[in-house]
């Protein structure tokens, strides 16, 4: 699951983050040989950014998934130069790439309103060409969505995080008090006034596997992400307590707490396959009720912060690494001596 102002995943449920489709610019019209006249030009194909667009509309509306634009007018003793043939335009959700099946990257729509060129028309009949017309451009495109997720939100099931997704954002999936609940990942938008888009229990699977508490909850969510990508580890994190609604929260919170002010001393308490290799330190430890919507304003603000902050290192990071990049590629000779004495 992950809430997200932006996120990428393939196709589910009711979401499509890419689509094929066959594009083909109209040839041009015949030209007039006798008179010297010129046929029209074949109708372009443009892909156009439009708010409120999805990949899935497109889907829907063209199942054939074919464009086809006009074909030129052919000369006539009534128009000796042919009207050019009716461009097509394929309207599709701003921030996507556009790829031909190569994978060659045509170009990219990010603002409502920019277009590009997918497939040219032909040229219409002229005496160049004999007056004959040539065919329009035929191609595969692909549309991706750029979508990256800003975060994710990762827990055992049932630990509340549809419960929490839709409480902090648009987002509705399907909620339930048993396990394994969501079949699909879910996609939500937390926005923020300038729009700027674990439970505290413990976990048990079922009655006959054993019961974890929500340090033991933590290690384990730990040694999964190590055992995936230890990359992971990483990232910033932000660890957040839910159901603190509960009757008993406050004094097991009390007592994660201090297991967490002394992971290294408490994780020795478990089996050693639970233990991971190296433990995570989290930037903020939350505690909230997707319930009653404790804590959760706070937890937004948060994660504005972590998003920023880690906006901020990056951009000092490329900065420093295109100075390097820079120094390397200047030659010494070539670097000025102003202010020092030159050898005799």
């Amino acid at each position: 699951m992950v809430w997200t102002s932006r996120v990428c995943f393939r196709k589910y449920g009711n979401f499509v983050d890419n689509i094929r489709l066959y594009v083909r610019g109209g040839s041009g019209g015949m030209g007039l040989p006798r008179l010297g006249g010129f046929g029209g030009n074949g109708g372009d194909i443009w892909v156009v950014a439009k708010k409120d667009i999805t990949l899935k509309q497109i889907k829907d509306k063209h199942p054939n998934k074919r464009f086809t634009a006009g074909v030129g007018s052919n000369s006539s003793i009534h128009a000796l130069r042919g009207a050019k043939g009716e461009d097509s335009q394929v309207f599709a959700p701003v921030g996507i790439s556009v790829t031909t099946d190569d994978g060659r990257i045509l170009g990219e729509l990010n603002c409502e309103g920019d277009n590009l060129l997918v497939a040219k028309g032909g040229h219409g009949g002229s005496l160049h060409s004999g007056f004959l017309p040539s065919k329009g451009q035929t191609r595969q495109i692909r549309l991706d969505l750029k979508l990256i997720a800003d975060l994710g939100l990762v827990g055992f099931p049932n630990a509340g995080k549809s419960s929490l997704l839709t409480a902090l954002s648009h987002a509705k999936p399907r909620i339930a008090s048993y396990p394994f609940t969501t079949l699909r990942p879910e996609i939500g938008k937390v926005m923020y006034d300038d729009h700027k888009q674990v439970d505290i229990c413990g976990f048990q699977l079922a009655s006959n596997t054993p019961f974890r508490s929500a340090f033991e909850t933590v290690l384990l969510l730990n040694k999964e992400l190590e055992l995936y990508n230890e990359e992971l580890l990483g990232k910033p994190a932000i660890l957040v307590i839910n159901k603190m609604d509960l009757p008993e929260a406050q004094g097991r919170l009390r007592e994660l707490e201090t297991h967490l002010e002394n992971q290294e001393e408490s994780s020795h308490l478990f089996p050693e396959d639970v233990i991971p290799k190296s433990l995570m330190r989290f930037t903020h430890v939350v505690p909230v009720s997707a319930t009653t919507g404790l804590g959760l304003p706070l937890l937004k603000s948060l994660i504005r912060q972590s998003l920023e902050e880690q906006n901020i290192i990056e951009t000092d990071g490329q900065r420093s690494e295109r100075l390097l990049k820079l120094r390397r590629e200047i030659p010494t000779s070539s670097i000025p001596s102003w202010g020092f004495s030159q050898p005799t």
